[in-house]
């Protein structure tokens, strides 16, 4: 094999191939990258049995040929090459790589013990790259991060004709988000459950295509496979990973609260102050919001150590017959809606005290709420 390529392209294709490698691969050959070259393009290639990645970008193809070598040592070299063509030659046992007077060898890994990818499932329709980017970063927040819970950890993907809904919990949050997306085939009323963290690098990397074109195996076949695909200036992209198993819980009934005592505040002014008044708070402690008549105020102490207050103009609307006077936050899950959030002021419905809460974007402060994103929190218990 020998290729000559942009050394811009290579190490941004090498970077992208090289993300989806295992961190502690359950057997060395798992951390190769594989590099096929053919015709007149390239495909770098990963694989750990669960989530696979390739990329294809073009290239001047002078010898066809495949070579396996250490993927995370081909993108740290990639990446510190000086601005000039990269030519990459392989031999039997190794890999020697020459960017101007730099050269590089590599000893290379049995590309005939390195594992077939799966095979990207027929196309079932596509969305706008930006939406589902943006999608997956408001919904994404509320997954959780234990994996001996491994069902909490994945975002539901639900698909109904043209409606395109996301899900996702941590038993503590919930998140939904839904839009529309384009079916390229028919499709019936079924759902996916895609490990969130492969959702959510997925989504970020394409979100410079014009499109992400989303393949869904037969669920009902036992096939749980899904498949990403993106095409644009820096190739094609694809991104394959297994659905996870298990019985992801009905969130739906929980997403419409409506709310004895609502709260409307700048976004903006809000996230500054639960930063800063966050600063003191104690771990595993909550975040007292004192809700008065034009404003709510934050509290939050590290026991006799240091103590913070700070008040925002709010918008209140109490329509219960007990007012709810206080709530404890867990300081990151507020912040991590907020962040997310995309308008000027954010709607906050409370139903009482311990119970949950639930936040959408409210574009106008005399508007009505959006209903296309929804975040709810269970509130802390206070003390003292």
């Amino acid at each position: 094999m020998k290729i000559e390529l942009d050394k811009d392209i290579l190490a941004d294709a090498v970077a992208w191939a090289a993300r989806s490698l295992p961190l502690r691969p359950s057997f060395p050959i798992l951390a190769g990258l594989k590099i096929t070259a053919e015709a007149d393009v390239v495909t770098l290639a990963s694989f750990d049995y669960e989530t696979s990645a390739q990329v294809t970008i073009k290239a001047a193809v002078e010898a066809p040929g495949v070579a396996l070598v250490s993927g995370k040592l081909l993108a740290d070299i990639t990446r510190s090459l000086p601005a000039k063509p990269v030519v990459i030659t392989s031999g039997e046992s190794e890999v020697e790589l020459v960017c101007g007077s730099a050269r590089f060898t590599l000893q290379t890994l049995p590309v005939e013990d390195y594992p077939i990818l799966p095979a990207m499932p027929r196309a079932s329709g596509w969305i706008g790259s930006e939406d589902l980017s943006k999608a997956v970063a408001q919904v994404v927040v509320a997954a959780g991060r234990d994996e001996l819970l491994p069902v909490f950890t994945g975002v539901r993907v639900e698909f109904d004709g043209e409606n395109l809904s996301l899900l996702a919990t941590d038993r503590y949050r919930m998140a939904l988000k839904e839009m529309t997306w384009q079916p390229a085939i028919e499709v019936r009323e079924t759902a996916a459950l895609v490990p969130g963290k492969v959702l959510a690098d997925t989504a970020k990397s394409m979100a410079s295509a014009e499109r992400v074109t989303i393949s869904l195996a037969d669920v009902s076949a036992g096939e749980g496979l899904i498949g990403f695909e993106a095409e644009g200036a820096d190739g094609v992209r694809q991104i394959t990973t297994r659905l996870l198993d298990g019985e992801f819980p009905k969130l739906r009934h929980l997403m419409n609260i409506p709310g004895d005592l609502t709260v409307r505040a700048n976004t903006a002014e809000l996230i500054a102050a639960v930063r800063r008044v966050s600063l003191v708070a104690e771990k595993n402690t909550s975040l007292r919001m004192n809700i008065g008549e034009d404003s709510v105020t934050l509290e939050a102490a590290k026991g006799d150590q240091a103590a913070a207050v700070e008040s925002v103009g709010a918008l209140i609307d109490y329509a219960g017959d007990k007012p709810l006077t206080e709530a404890g936050f867990n300081p990151h899950y507020l912040l991590d809606v907020l962040s997310v959030l995309d308008t000027t002021y954010v709607h906050i419905a409370f139903t009482g005290s311990g119970k949950p809460c639930l936040i959408t974007a409210l574009p106008d402060l005399d508007g009505e709420p959006a209903t296309d994103y929804r975040h709810v929190i269970m509130l802390m218990r206070l003390t003292g």
